[in-house]
């Protein structure tokens, strides 16, 4: 049974062909046995690549085609690699369902293209980063809050090779979430050291991702927040989906 409507397929077909530049590679990595979402996954992506002439679906297994997973740093499954001729490190791990499925096509034009809808502001900031980071955005498919975060952090990445950024869905990957204490989503971690809760703006995760790196101080953040007008930790997490 197809996921997509006619009308919902036939508004993709168009808004992909008109966005869409290079040709998008989609890097699935699955395996038969112990993956309660893979073959659902594969189908989303599936249905995706017939959408158009420039996307193409590779399938590979985890334990068979380890070095390819290796190479990718692919370590969980489902995952699945967006990417061009060039590896900008956006990953999803889990299926991208729901509020999720945005995210999917967002980062594929945002890969096709090569370029994002990040603001001169955010992108100059982005520029002072001067170590890799590695940013996990926990998500469940049913927040709607979710794929605003998720945009960013694929976004960054996007801009900037000094980023990568994995979409994870919480209720696959429990032992993650139990890992980062996850109990309301989005959460987004850096570099496993600093975990931020609510959909940030993207200015507002640069300016953690600065701030992890000593290159911000906590005032310069806390005064950021106030200038957009952003929900505390505390507000944010009641608007939230609650995992438990």
């Amino acid at each position: 049974m197809a996921l997509l409507n006619d009308q919902d397929r036939q508004f993709l077909e168009e808004h992909l062909g008109k966005t869409m530049e290079q040709p998008v590679r989609l890097v699935y990595f699955t395996q038969t046995l112990a993956c309660q979402f893979c073959q659902e996954t594969e189908q989303v992506l599936r249905e995706v690549e017939a959408l158009s002439d420039k996307i193409t679906l590779e399938v590979y297994n985890l334990v068979t085609d380890k070095d390819m997973a290796d190479s990718y740093g692919v370590t969980k499954i489902p995952a699945t690699v967006v990417r061009s001729d060039v590896d900008y490190g956006v990953r999803f791990y889990g299926i991208p369902s729901g509020y999720e499925f945005t995210s999917l096509v967002e980062a594929i034009v945002d890969v096709s293209t090569g370029s994002t809808e990040l603001d001169d502001e955010t992108l100059a900031e982005l520029e002072r980063i001067d170590d890799d980071v590695h940013l996990q955005v926990f998500v469940t498919p049913t927040c709607p809050y979710c794929p605003t975060s998720v945009r960013a952090a694929h976004s960054l990445a996007v801009a900037s090779p000094k980023v990568r950024a994995d979409m994870v869905e919480s209720i696959e990957f429990p032992h993650l979430a139990n890992k980062y204490g996850v109990q309301g989503v989005p959460r987004t971690i850096i570099n496993e050291t600093t975990m931020v809760e609510g959909a940030l703006p993207e200015q507002l995760l640069v300016a953690y991702i600065l701030k992890a790196q000593g290159l911000l101080s906590e005032e310069e953040v806390e005064a950021l927040i106030e200038d957009l007008d952003v929900e505390t930790e505390d507000e944010a997490l009641l608007d939230d989906d609650t995992l438990i």
